[in-house]
């Protein structure tokens, strides 16, 4: 498993499809620097700006981002038509794909540390306040953690999406669906403590500070393994896929006309 990890790791190396994700990351500090041009009233410290993007992030970007980039990590295989030859070799089709998934899952860290980065120069360049160490290391905390919460919450669209061929494109439109249906999931503290999108939240204790959110940090947890045991029953459950053949087609004979 090692040497899938670290093989799979090298090919990230020549995936330009990388770098969207580190656009989309970009993007949600973006759309909370957007937000702080509006003359609504609010105060924006470091802390709240963080707050948003993380946000942003659970909600609209980051779903959509890991879900998008594991599925094309999944398919290179069979679009560069090198399943038939790595299927040769002694290892099962759930083995290669359980390689991809904690690929992904370093994948999703990284992406977090990504986003924490433009979190805290974007800080800098605004100039709010409440920056501290103190402070940046908890944005950093948070924000990584979250990211892999929030994998392991969509890991079953992952999952499911690789049975289907060139399913990671559907699996994109679900994830976005499954990550924004956890804004209306956070109007119940029970429900958000169930809801795997929003359980993520409740374990790098998002706004706990705040009276009014009441995290069930165990029934969080709980969330969270159900989510990793489904995406793993679906993966035990893959069979082995077949590379299809391309049909040749048959030439079409033309009669040649006169005697």
């Amino acid at each position: 498993m090692f040497r899938m990890v670290r093989t799979e790791i090298w090919k990230l190396k020549r995936y330009h499809m990388i770098w969207a994700g580190v656009l989309l990351m970009l993007l949600s500090v973006l759309l909370t620097l957007f937000y702080t041009t509006a003359l609504d009233g609010t105060y924006w410290t470091f802390a709240h700006f963080t707050e948003q993007v993380i946000k942003n992030n659970f909600s609209m970007i980051f779903p959509m981002c890991i879900t998008l980039l594991a599925g094309y990590i999944i398919a290179r295989e069979e679009l560069d038509d090198t399943l038939k030859s790595i299927l040769v070799v002694p290892v099962s089709y759930c083995s290669l794909l359980w390689g991809k998934l904690l690929v992904c899952a370093l994948l999703s860290l990284f992406l977090g540390l990504v986003s924490a980065v433009f979190t805290v120069a974007a800080n800098l360049l605004m100039g709010f306040p409440g920056f501290s160490a103190a402070s940046v290391l908890q944005t950093f905390v948070q924000m990584i953690l979250n990211c892999l919460f929030l994998y392991v919450a969509v890991m079953p669209v992952i999952a499911a999406a690789a049975r289907i061929p060139n399913g990671h494109m559907i699996g994109t439109i679900v994830a976005f669906a499954y990550g924004y249906g956890g804004m209306f999931a956070a109007g119940n503290m029970t429900l958000a403590s169930i809801y795997p999108i929003t359980a993520s939240m409740g374990l790098i204790r998002y706004r706990s500070y705040d009276e009014a959110v009441h995290w069930n940090i165990p029934l969080c947890g709980l969330s969270m393994m159900a989510a990793f045991l489904v995406s793993a029953v679906i993966v035990v459950t893959t069979k082995n896929v077949s590379p299809a053949k391309p049909t040749q087609k048959q030439k079409k004979i033309v009669a040649k006309k006169g005697w």
